[in-house]
């Protein structure tokens, strides 16, 4: 079976991977440090200040709260990031979608606890029949130039390397794997059997949307989806505060070792690869996972300059939802959504988007096996 098409990786892989990382990074192999070498707090800029986060003082409006779910406050907080380098091994610039840290007002609202589950999408696929984008095979009449046999379902898996290699490009980890979905999500040999608890991955944009949908719930906007993630604490680097590995223990499930090479991960957090969810400590609203683990659909759409739209008049901007339509300078054809809180992918010496203020984006086409999702109602 050919996995590496040229429409695999010009219509698919390519948007794949500026899912997560949404840029191609210069590095010098030489010269870079190894992730035991980085310092453990990324630098940050003096240039903006946080402001304290106020909470609104109100009650949930319904006397339960809905299964699985936690009950954030909303009000005003502090949104962005100061941070001048996407990683702790100080790799500048990257991070400017996520500046200027601006004032923003979300109402209250319930979020999930914990990314969906496979056990949760499993019900809503029985109870609807529904069919992700990952398990429904492309068209002649969509890929008109491509050979009909290598038109075949499937996703992108990351794909770990036999050696070290640059990372300036992140084709060589990351293959078009036909069958892989969300049943299947490293490819038709693997499986979720016995991972019930695990987030489901391998899901889009439209899969997640159509989840929440069925659940009586909807995604989270970019700005829910922040001011929940941390915890009601201002201006933190991580949502469980401004150390890395408090008392020298890791506080997510986060890539260790020499990425991304075979064996390469360590799983010095207690997780090699993707962890069920809900094994770590949760943030100050009892939310789980909201840095590390699998990145987390929001419903905005992503322009890069967003935050300097919301911030030119100087106002509070009052419950967000985004541009009302995508534009990425690097990719400016290709529709993207912000995802958040970075993955088991993520690692000091590469993406440390697992930083509470900062952003991903991604093709909303385009799922993986490290993309999943939560609600809020």
């Amino acid at each position: 079976m050919k996995n590496k098409t040229y429409w695999i990786f010009a219509i698919l892989a390519i948007s794949v991977l500026a899912i997560t990382y949404g840029f191609t990074k210069p590095d010098t192999a030489k010269d870079k440090p190894e992730a035991m070498d980085c310092t453990e707090t990324a630098k940050t800029s003096g240039e903006s200040q946080f402001k304290p986060t106020i909470e609104n003082k109100n009650t949930p409006p319904i006397n339960k709260t809905p299964k699985g779910m936690v009950w954030i406050p909303g009000g005003e907080f502090s949104m962005g990031s100061n941070v001048e380098d996407e990683s702790l091994c100080s790799i500048k610039g990257v991070t400017k979608d996520a500046a200027p840290i601006h004032r923003v007002y979300v109402d209250g609202y319930y979020m999930d606890k914990t990314e969906v589950t496979n056990e949760q999408f499993e019900a809503f696929v029985k109870a609807t029949g529904y069919i992700t984008l990952a398990e429904k095979k492309p068209t002649i009449e969509e890929y008109p130039n491509v050979p009909v046999e290598n038109l075949i379902a499937g996703s992108a898996v990351f794909t770990p390397t036999p050696a070290k290699v640059d990372l300036n490009n992140y084709m060589q980890w990351w293959s078009y794997v036909g069958g892989a979905d969300w049943r299947h999500p490293e490819g038709p040999m693997s499986s979720i059997k016995g991972k019930e608890k695990y987030p489901v991955v391998q899901v889009s944009y439209e899969d997640a949307a159509a989840y929440a949908k069925w659940a009586g719930k909807r995604l989270p906007t970019e700005a829910q989806w922040e001011f929940a993630a941390r915890g009601g604490k201002t201006g933190e680097l991580y949502a469980w505060g401004n150390t890395l590995k408090p008392k020298g223990k890791f506080q997510a499930n986060i890539y260790q070792g020499h990425f991304p090479m075979e064996k390469g991960d360590t799983g010095e957090d207690g997780y090699i690869g993707i962890a069920p969810t809900a094994k770590f400590a949760p943030n100050g609203y009892g939310l789980y996972d909201v840095g590390g683990n699998v990145w987390e659909w929001t419903n905005d759409w992503y322009t890069a300059d967003y935050y300097s739209t919301l911030s030119q008049n100087g106002e509070i901007a009052r419950n967000p939802k985004g541009p009302d339509s995508s534009y990425d300078p690097t990719e400016p054809g290709l529709p993207k959504k912000v995802q958040r809180g970075g993955s088991f992918l993520c690692t000091d010496q590469y993406c440390t988007r697992y930083m509470v203020g900062t952003r991903g984006k991604g093709d909303y086409q385009s799922p993986a096996n490290h993309i999943g999702f939560r609600c809020v109602q």
